[in-house]
Order: structure tokens, then C-alpha cells, then sequence
């Protein structure tokens, strides 16, 4: 992709723009190392796409690839440039928050890609113990309606299988409202008292979930303009 333009936002485009690439690098971003998580954390990419995306990525000077020392396979490293979106992602992201957010269908929460945030999101410093099993049922689910995640003091790892250990900590809801309450859209509190969602188990860990389990980044992103009269009428920089 060529604009022909000496404007940087079209040179920046030129790298950003294609389908999936700024969320390649929001998975790099956010701590994913190998192929196998980057495409956990991108669903619908194939892997011929999803290794094109990281060859040409590769090529413009945004990632590193490495082999993996005494394996088959590689990981993939951000450079500085890659690192240095970081800001501008959650820009990007807080703008979702306010502009696209109207534009969410049910299709949009996905069970697979809640549990791999939420996987990410378990603080396991503040999980006392040696191991603490987390059980998940979506009410709206009929494949697969259980999950689970098993923290030790090292991670915390999603699984699909019952790992036949003594279960901590339930949580009963929609895939929806656990994604709205981890979001920030909705407290805990308010999920529990409307009967949208349920969490039993070690009173410990009940009463402390959101210091365990910590919410999105964007969990205080504002909702709504400040000012929408303000932000319809405001005027662009001159030479953007």
C-alpha cells in the first residue's frame, strides 16, 4: 500500500493499515511472544495471513523475530518503534470507548478472547496459596459453556477441560456481563444485585475479586464526549 504522499499520517498509514495489523501489535504490546498466542488473541486470522502480517512487519523495522533456542518455531520481539505506539493505541482505543462503542453487536463478545484477557488481567501476587482454580460458566454458552483458570504463583492458565482440582472461586453469568463488568461498564456490585452474575466460593477471594482480578485499562476511559457541541465544531491544526 503506497499513498504517494509526503504527509506522515499517510506514511504511518502505509505501515498500520492493513486488516489486522494494529491488532498484531496490540497483542505484541500486550506481552505475546509466539505464534501460537498471537493468533489465540487475533481468532479469525489464518496463519498464512497472520505470518505474512509479521514478515512484512518484520521488514519495516516494527518486530524482531528470534528462534526459539532448542525448538521448532520463533517469537517475535517489538522494537522501539513498535513499542512507541503504545501511547497511541490507547488513544486509539479511549476514542473506541467514546465514538464505537454504539457499534457493538452480541457477535462481538467473544467468549475466547474474555478468557485470554482475563487470563492476562489475574494479579497472582495477590493470590496467597500455591495454587487457586477459577471456574467460569456462560449461561449463554451451549459448546462451551465451562471454562477455568489456574493460578499458581508463577501464572495463570486458561483451560478448556475440567482440570479435576477442587474449584476456589465460581463465577455464574453471560459472556456479555462479564465482559461489561471487567470493561468497566458495570460494577461488580450492580452485576451481583441485578442477578446478571453470580461469584461463590473462598470468601477471601470473593470479597477481593477486582484487587485479584484487575479490570481493562480503559475501565476508566471516559463514556461519552465531555462535549459533543465542542468536539463537532473543533477545527483541525493546520498542515494535518
Amino acid at each position: 500500500m503506497n499513498y504517494n504522499q509526503f504527509c506522515p499520517i499517510a506514511k504511518a498509514t502505509e505501515i498500520l493499515g492493513e486488516k489486522w495489523t494494529i491488532l498484531i501489535l496490540r497483542e505484541l504490546l500486550m506481552g505475546g511472544r509466539r505464534f501460537n498466542t498471537l493468533q489465540r488473541g487475533l481468532g479469525d486470522i489464518s496463519p498464512a495471513l497472520l505470518t505474512g502480517r509479521l514478515k512484512t512487519l518484520e521488514d519495516w523495522g516494527m518486530v524482531i523475530r528470534r528462534r526459539i533456542p532448542g525448538q521448532k518455531g520463533y517469537e517475535y520481539f517489538p522494537t522501539a518503534a513498535c513499542e512507541a505506539l503504545l501511547p497511541v493505541l490507547f488513544a486509539l482505543g479511549e476514542w473506541g470507548m467514546v465514538w464505537a462503542r454504539n457499534t457493538l453487536t452480541e457477535e462481538d463478545f467473544d467468549v475466547e478472547l474474555l478468557m485470554l484477557y482475563l487470563e492476562r488481567s489475574i494479579d497472582v501476587t495477590k493470590i496467597p496459596g500455591a495454587e487457586t482454580v477459577i471456574k467460569f460458566r456462560f449461561s449463554d454458552m451451549t459448546d462451551q459453556r465451562d471454562w477455568w483458570i489456574i493460578a499458581n504463583p508463577e501464572r495463570a492458565e486458561v483451560c478448556i477441560k475440567d482440570p479435576g482440582k477442587d474449584v476456589n472461586v465460581y463465577f455464574n453469568c453471560s459472556v456479555r456481563t462479564l465482559s461489561e463488568v471487567w470493561m468497566g461498564d458495570r460494577t461488580y456490585r450492580d452485576a451481583i444485585k441485578a442477578g446478571a452474575l453470580s461469584v461463590d466460593g473462598d470468601a477471601f477471594l470473593t470479597r477481593n475479586v477486582s484487587t485479584w482480578l484487575r479490570a481493562s485499562v480503559f475501565g476508566e476511559s471516559p463514556r461519552q464526549p465531555p462535549n459533543p457541541a465542542a468536539a463537532v465544531k473543533a477545527e483541525p491544526p493546520a498542515g494535518l
